[in-house]
């Protein structure tokens, strides 16, 4: 046997942890746990302070501080705790119960032992638990990491904007853009994605062992159980589902996840984009000190931060998207299924992390080539017969050219021909057409035919 101890298994809990641990506060075993105590805490106070059970025990201001702060403090000696409790229990839910009842008795208020965990199933607090540490690990990690992501993609659309680059449609030469048009059509196609997942709203349920509030009102039937209910779940900033069976239907998971996973497939094009730019020199790329490209050919700088990059969103795709297809349906009205599959929920959001965290780092070890960009413009005069053409045309319908077939006429000059400068001047100056619109043909190069790509770029982005 080896000597050595034992290592994480997930690449994402060794090699790249550095990259995505503020994730583990939210969306590990102890983040979920921490989430379910303060859960529980939270409606232990909201019982006693409303009185909903007759009780006459309120609890102060300096009991809730003390309370809560056993959510702010919750550390290594606790997850100890409580791994050592489930041992026993081999319940998850039951073990934190009967952390938050220790608690109560160390703080010397046996007298509230029973309204832990009053008429809840493991799924209220669940569910509640999960949208807090789903909807934190979103708003607090993933979001101003897609942000530093967005500023520097928005900051090189501007860069680049009037950086006039030749078109590549189905890989061939095709009417010229920018650069930075380029790259804010990804800004505008990443900006809808992030306004969807901005928009989720995270839902919660609390209403018992099939969402009935059979046993609350058995146990308290003059009390509004549906109004508390609401109140409680809204308090803890979340949005309350009233329908439910014993579980909250994750509809509002899989909409989060499916729009993740779409924002994630766009990102993958962008970086298939920028590695064929850099393997067409578009883009050149900026040598990192003391890194190597490869372990036998000294010259090499690899794109690896997309190629990385890649291969994260697509683990990261296959992890929520599952997760969306899964969580929707439950076996009538409870099945363990969800329980299983959300576990995985930081490993989804993890790898998107991840591959954001590259795609943003690899975005600054670029530059672009101009000389090449104007290399490939001045080696490709073919590309203006769509805009001779569509004048041509422009001057037939207005009656100052009897031109026919203006398309074929360009096409037998250009298709599948490497034509000069010099040819398409020639070419021009024997139109019969309009001078104006001759001498608008003669002015064009293909470093001008840009139409209003910057525009569209510095008024849309």
């Amino acid at each position: 046997m080896s000597n050595l101890s034992i290592q994480p298994i997930s690449p994402l809990d060794g090699r790249y942890r550095a990259a995505v641990s503020d994730l583990g506060f939210h969306l590990s075993e102890a983040g979920l746990n921490r989430a379910r105590i303060a859960v529980e805490i939270e409606w232990l106070i909201h019982l006693a302070n409303r009185d909903l059970l007759g009780t006459n025990s309120p609890i102060s201001e300096e009991l809730r501080e003390q309370l809560r702060a056993i959510v702010t403090h919750f550390g290594d000696n606790d997850v100890a705790t409580l791994a050592a409790t489930e041992a026993t229990t081999k319940h998850d839910v039951k073990a934190v119960e009967y952390f938050i009842r220790g608690k109560l008795t160390e703080l010397g208020r046996t007298d509230l032992l029973e309204l832990t965990h009053f008429a809840c199933t493991s799924e209220d607090i669940n569910n509640l638990s999960y949208a807090i540490t789903v909807r934190d690990a979103i708003g607090d990690v993933w979001l101003p990491r897609v942000e530093q992501l967005m500023i520097k993609l928005r900051d090189l659309s501007a860069k680049y904007v009037d950086a006039a680059m030749l078109s590549h449609t189905h890989g061939q030469p095709a009417t010229p853009s920018t650069m930075g048009k380029e790259l804010a059509v990804f800004v505008h196609r990443l900006e809808r994605q992030l306004k969807r997942i901005r928009s989720v709203q995270y839902l919660g349920k609390f209403s018992g062992a099939t969402g009935t509030f059979s046993a609350h009102v058995v146990a308290a039937p003059n009390v509004d159980w549906i109004q508390e209910s609401n109140d409680f779940v809204t308090g803890l900033g979340l949005t309350w589902n009233p329908l439910t069976t014993q579980i909250e239907s994750h509809d509002w998971q899989a909409e989060l996840y499916t729009a993740v996973s779409h924002f994630n497939s766009i990102l993958h094009n962008l970086c298939t984009d920028i590695w064929t730019y850099i393997s067409m020199g578009y883009y050149k790329q900026i040598p990192v000190a003391g890194a190597t490209g490869s372990s036998t050919m000294p010259h090499k700088i690899n794109p690896i931060r997309f190629e990385n990059a890649e291969s994260n969103l697509e683990l990261s795709n296959a992890i929520l998207q599952s997760l969306a297809n899964t969580l929707i349906t439950s076996r009538l009205q409870r099945d363990l299924t969800d329980s299983s599959s959300q576990r995985n929920i930081g490993l989804g959001l993890g790898h998107s992390l991840l591959a954001i965290d590259n795609v943003t780092r690899g975005l600054s070890e670029i530059d672009l080539s101009p000389a090449v960009l104007d290399a490939d413009l001045s080696d490709n005069w073919e590309i203006l017969g769509e805009a001779i053409q569509t004048v041509i045309r422009a001057e037939v319908a207005a009656g100052r050219s009897n031109i026919s077939d203006p398309y074929q006429l360009l096409k037998d000059l250009t298709r599948g021909k490497r034509l000069s400068g010099e040819d398409m001047v020639t070419f021009v100056n024997g139109l019969e057409i309009g001078q104006e619109a001759k001498d608008r043909l003669l002015q064009l190069r293909p470093h001008t035919y840009v139409g209003l790509a910057s525009e569209l770029a510095k008024r849309f982005i």
